[in-house]
């Protein structure tokens, strides 16, 4: 993958509760049936900060990031987004869903509705605005990920990395204080990397609260301010993107990116 400048400093967007954190996580601990798929996860996200989560399959980053807008449910433990702790309740979890937008690996494009249609979807059903006023916000987005003229077209007429930078506008259009992505690049060819690759940079530049499940380590090392590596449930290793690939301190991180980087 080609090198990517570094953006500016992130200026927070959310001037809520200064100094609290964007996301604050406490003891996790979740299973799937008898299996332990999270393990006493503590994780503290400041508002504008951009982590990159990595790890080998099965260690728990993407369920991780899915807990965050309650889309899996955990057993033991505390999340608190925006202040809002996530638990049981429907209405905090509305409330949560309402400032966190999340990009899949899969798109999730609705494919008998255009580009547009699939952007103003959630802002008029869900924030209840004016289909006007829903569409002005959808194309000045679409003209953000740099994809405006397709805005008639559904899905099937356009390539991956033109879906999941639809993906991207749909979920800016909530306008989102957080957003979670969980490997948004793995299921595009390898040429469309670079062009989603280039929209989650312009976010990061812009201040936007970032969580991003990847294996692209080259991204990791401009944009994040932090990387988190992942096994078996647990966060075994945390640091800035210079001594995290660098000088890893964690014997199972080195084996990881010796793979991952084929040094």
């Amino acid at each position: 993958m080609s090198d990517f400048a570094r953006p500016a400093a992130a200026v927070s967007r959310d001037a809520a509760a200064p100094g609290a954190p964007a996301i604050l996580i406490e003891g996790l601990n979740k299973w799937f049936g008898e299996f332990q798929v999270l393990r006493n996860v503590d994780l503290r996200v400041a508002r504008g900060e951009r982590i990159v989560i990595c790890g080998p399959s099965g260690s728990g980053k993407s369920t991780l990031i899915r807990c965050i807008n309650r889309l899996e449910p955990h057993q033991q433990g505390r999340i608190t987004v925006n202040g809002i702790e996530l638990g049981d309740n429907l209405k905090s979890i509305d409330r949560v869903r309402a400032t966190v937008g999340m990009v899949f690996q899969h798109f999730n494009l609705f494919p008998h509705l255009t580009v547009l249609q699939n952007c103003t979807l959630a802002p008029v059903w869900v924030l209840k605005k004016p289909m006007a006023e829903a569409q002005t916000i959808a194309m000045r987005y679409l003209e953000r990920v740099h994809i405006a003229e397709l805005a008639g077209k559904y899905p099937g007429q356009i390539s991956g990395g033109q879906q999941q930078r639809v993906a991207i506008a749909r979920a800016l259009c909530m306008n989102p204080s957080i957003m979670l992505f969980d490997e948004p690049t793995s299921a595009l060819d390898p040429e469309m990397v670079k062009e989603v690759l280039d929209t989650m940079i312009m976010l990061a530049g812009e201040g936007m609260t970032m969580l991003c499940v990847t294996h692209e380590m080259g991204f990791a090392r401009a944009v994040a301010d932090r990387v988190i590596f992942m096994d078996r449930g647990e966060i075994v290793e945390e640091n800035d993107p210079v001594r995290f690939f660098e000088a890893p301190q964690n014997e199972r991180t080195k084996q990881f990116l010796s793979r991952i980087l084929h040094r």
